[in-house]
């Protein structure tokens, strides 16, 4: 175990764990939403810090994203848990553990040694992703500090639902991050994730303001936050904040516990695509349909800057970070060719 930051200590040797916008007040002997959190004896601690429940190398494409050292490596790591309960969890093995009364299990992978097989790969950078960031931020802060030190970048891909003064302090250490604005309303949240919106689209912001490279993915669920009032919304919301900021609309899967809702149809994401660009966004894809709505757009020409299917790049044209075409230059943070 190791003890928690980002806690204070309160009367009767309770605390309250200031990590993500649940703020659990958790009693001695008691866990947090998460599942990982516990106090022993007035003392909150990690159950999962150095604990890898999950650990691949991945395309970068992956996380989402596509304007973040394209056509690189990512060493990816979890642990077990999550402090939300998503209907629709596609790693909910992992994700939900505690909450599934199987445990806390992983393997020993400390600091030193997440970097040690980053840096073996090859890897441009090191993915905090599968499960939740958040919930083990400390681990994910220790990586990242030597992260930096040996020159690999750092990516959170979270549901943003992290404090202020903590992500403050994270994000110091992090170069990226895909955030999942996963719907619209308080209603969705509070009844498909068991959270709340508005914590979420704070963190975006402060993400941004704070230097983040900052990428948002909405995975479209028939019935759920798919009309048109859902998506333009969200559309509106992510204009707000960067109109250079990349927008994944990906298709859902049938899992969890929403297996009886249909695949996304094609033709939603296309349309959630359409609603994107109309609302001024300049860089709008679609996930999870190999080979359409890959490609980067030159926001000048409209020319294929990138060409993509699934994770692999079949065409890289970008030229000190612009368009070889037109000259326009494209957001992101991009390697040289």
């Amino acid at each position: 175990m190791e003890e928690a930051r980002f806690y204070t200590q309160l009367e009767g040797g309770k605390v309250r764990c200031h990590l993500c916008s649940h703020r659990c007040v958790i009693g001695d002997g008691k866990r947090g939403i998460c599942g990982v959190r516990e106090n022993r004896g007035g003392k909150l601690y990690t159950l999962v810090y150095g604990r890898a429940v999950a650990y691949h190398v991945d395309p970068i494409e992956k996380k989402p994203l596509f304007h973040f050292l394209p056509g690189t490596k990512s060493y990816s790591i979890a642990t077990a848990g999550c402090n939300f309960r998503c209907l629709h969890c596609q790693n909910w093995e992992i994700s939900q553990m505690p909450r599934e009364g199987r445990g806390i299990s992983g393997i020993d992978l400390p600091p030193e040694e997440v970097v040690r097989q980053a840096s073996k790969y090859s890897c441009a950078s090191i993915s905090y992703t599968y499960t939740e960031p958040t919930i083990f931020a400390e681990y994910a802060v220790d990586c990242a500090r030597l992260a930096q030190e040996m020159g690999i970048k750092n990516i959170f891909v979270t549901n943003g639902y992290i404090t202020g003064e903590a992500l403050r302090e994270v994000a110091r250490y992090i170069d990226a991050a895909n955030i999942d604005l996963k719907g619209f309303t308080e209603e969705f949240y509070r009844e498909v994730c068991g959270a709340r919106l508005a914590p979420v689209l704070e963190s975006i912001r402060l993400y941004k303001k704070l230097g983040v490279w900052v990428e948002v993915t909405t995975l479209i669920i028939p019935g759920y936050n798919d009309d048109e009032e859902h998506l333009r919304g969200i559309a509106r919301f992510i204009k707000s904040v960067g109109e250079e900021i990349p927008w994944h609309v990906s298709r859902f899967h049938p899992d969890y516990r929403l297996v009886d809702v249909p695949p996304t149809p094609v033709e939603t994401l296309r349309r959630a695509r359409e609603i994107g660009m109309d609302e001024g966004l300049l860089y709008v894809y679609m996930g999870n349909v190999p080979g359409e709505g890959e490609d980067t757009l030159c926001p000048g020409c409209g020319g294929a800057v990138i060409q993509r299917h699934g994770f692999n790049i079949i065409s890289y044209r970008i030229r000190d970070g612009a368009c070889p075409d037109c000259g326009t230059g494209l957001h992101g943070v991009w390697r040289e060719p």
